[in-house]
C-alpha cells in the first residue's frame, strides 16, 4: 500500500467501519547541500535578471528561496569562498579537547611500551638467573 491508501475494517454487523491508517513512517528528508559552483552560477543567473519575475522564475524553477540569494551574497561580497560550500552543523571542536584526546592516546601508546619493556626485562632477568648469570655481573662485564 502507498503512504496515502488506507485500509478498511469489515464489521460483522453490517457496513464497513472507520478507515485505518497506513501505519507505515516516511524517512525523514535530507538536507539540501549546495556546492560552491552551484551557488556562483546561481548568483551569476540572478544578477542578469533585469526584467520584473525573472528572479522569482529562477528561484522556482531552481526550488530556492530568496533568504539563499540573501544568504549567498553575503558571503560573496565578504569574499569568503569557504562560506560558499557546506558547513557542518553543530558545535566546533574545542582546541583544548582535541589537544587532550591528542595526549591521552600518546599517554596511552607510552603506557604500552612501557608495559613490553618490563616485560622484556622480567624474562631478560630470569633468563639470566636460568644460565647463573648475576645481574651484577652482567653490568660490570658490561662496563669493562
Amino acid at each position: 500500500m502507498s503512504q496515502h491508501q488506507s485500509r478498511t475494517k469489515p464489521n460483522p454487523n453490517g457496513p464497513v467501519e472507520a478507515e485505518v491508517p497506513d501505519p507505515e513512517v516516511v524517512p525523514r528528508a535530507k538536507r539540501r547541500q549546495f556546492s560552491a559552483e552551484y551557488k556562483l552560477r546561481i548568483l551569476t543567473e540572478a544578477d542578469q535578471c533585469t526584467r520584473r519575475g525573472e528572479i522569482g522564475a529562477l528561484l522556482r524553477r531552481e526550488g530556492l528561496y530568496s533568504s539563499h540569494l540573501t544568504t549567498w551574497r553575503k558571503q560573496r561580497d565578504r569574499g569568503q569562498l569557504q562560506g560558499l560550500t557546506p558547513q557542518k552543523r553543530g558545535r566546533k571542536p574545542d582546541p583544548q579537547a582535541t589537544e587532550l584526546a591528542r595526549l591521552q592516546r600518546e599517554n596511552a601508546q607510552l603506557r604500552r611500551r612501557l608495559e613490553q619493556a618490563e616485560l622484556i626485562i622480567d624474562v631478560q632477568k630470569k633468563v639470566a638467573q636460568m644460565l647463573g648469570l648475576n645481574p651484577d655481573e652482567s653490568e660490570k662485564d658490561a662496563e669493562e
